[in-house]
């Protein structure tokens, strides 16, 4: 009887670690049961929003970005502050800086409506950048779900963790390799910036600052929307392809036409410069690896099963 109750103890034990090993981990199916319309209802939202602003593709995969680099992938970048509560929207990196809050409300509005409390808002950030870079003509990678969303933010993170448009070529390697990411992860994911725009603020002084490495004609044409004093928020497109997922943006790099200063850094430099021309020269390595990357980057540390909660709105945590 005693050996008995040793065994069911034994299976009990392995049974629940078991469970706890696979409630942490995510799965490309994780909604099939649950909520089957949820990806049809994300990328129809998606689909409409690019329709209406091409733009806003860029500025939904910059939106998972910014959140993955702060505490992992968990929708901390949504909440809004509070009487009591800083988040992160108003950190340096985010604040005018970041959109698209209003698709993913509009998003999580339709689900809630079909599945009450089931998908999560930091699973509605993965998907939404799969399906804005698939819209603009770009790769598709499966995209592992189960996410749950935090129940805190953290302004100091967002100050701290997310690479400046500023910084060199070893600053970059060390921010992303403080996350996990290779030098090579670090370029890839870099590439995203084919579909972006920034403002002129983040690039004034690559204009006017002699000791830059920019080709002239190209600096002269950025220079009619980009004074050397005010028009901050004038915006460029990063490549002048910027409404379509192409490998543009290392084409530019290797022409000296990066528009950032953290952009032409990858290329020029030496370590990184191969890896910039071999993306330049074939498309299809930058797709294939693009999703790779971003498959491990929607997989900074998520909140799985009973940690965090499912949002019922995005912006605020459950019950305030």
């Amino acid at each position: 009887m005693a050996s008995f109750s040793f065994s069911l103890t034994l299976y009990l034990s392995i049974f629940l670690l078991l469970l706890g090993i696979a409630s942490a981990q995510l799965s490309t199916n994780f909604y099939l049961r649950s909520c089957p319309s949820a990806l049809s209802i994300i990328q129809g939202a998606i689909s409409s929003a690019i329709s209406s602003e091409r733009r806003m593709g860029a500025s939904l995969l910059r939106l998972h970005f910014h959140d993955c680099f702060v505490n992992g992938c968990d929708a901390s970048v949504l909440l809004d502050d509070t009487s009591n509560f800083k988040g992160e929207k108003t950190a340096g990196p985010n604040s005018n800086s970041l959109r698209g809050y209003e698709v993913i409300d509009s998003i999580k509005t339709q689900l809630e409506k079909q599945c009450p409390g089931v998908v999560s808002c930091a699973d509605i950030l993965a998907v939404a950048a799969r399906d804005s870079v698939v819209a603009l003509g770009g790769t598709r990678w499966n995209v592992p779900l189960g996410r749950r969303d935090a129940t805190t933010a953290s302004f100091d993170a967002a100050e701290s963790n997310l690479p400046s448009p500023f910084l060199d070529l070893a600053a970059l390697i060390s921010a992303f390799s403080n996350k996990g990411f290779t030098a090579q992860e670090m370029v890839v994911l870099s590439g995203g910036h084919t579909i972006g725009q920034a403002r002129c603020l983040t690039f004034r002084t690559r204009l006017y600052d002699n000791t830059e490495s920019i080709d002239s004609a190209f600096a002269s044409s950025l220079k009619q929307n980009c004074p050397s004093s005010g028009g901050d928020d004038n915006l460029s497109p990063l490549d002048e392809s910027a409404g379509t997922f192409d490998n543009t943006y290392f084409k530019n790099l290797v022409g000296k036409k990066g528009v950032l200063h953290s952009d032409q850094q990858l290329f020029g430099n030496g370590s990184t410069d191969s890896i910039v021309n071999s993306y330049s020269l074939n498309s299809g390595k930058f797709f294939t690896d693009f999703g790779k990357a971003m498959t491990k980057m929607g997989n900074l540390s998520p909140l799985t099963g009973s940690n965090g909660e499912i949002r019922t709105n995005c912006r605020k945590i459950n019950g305030s």
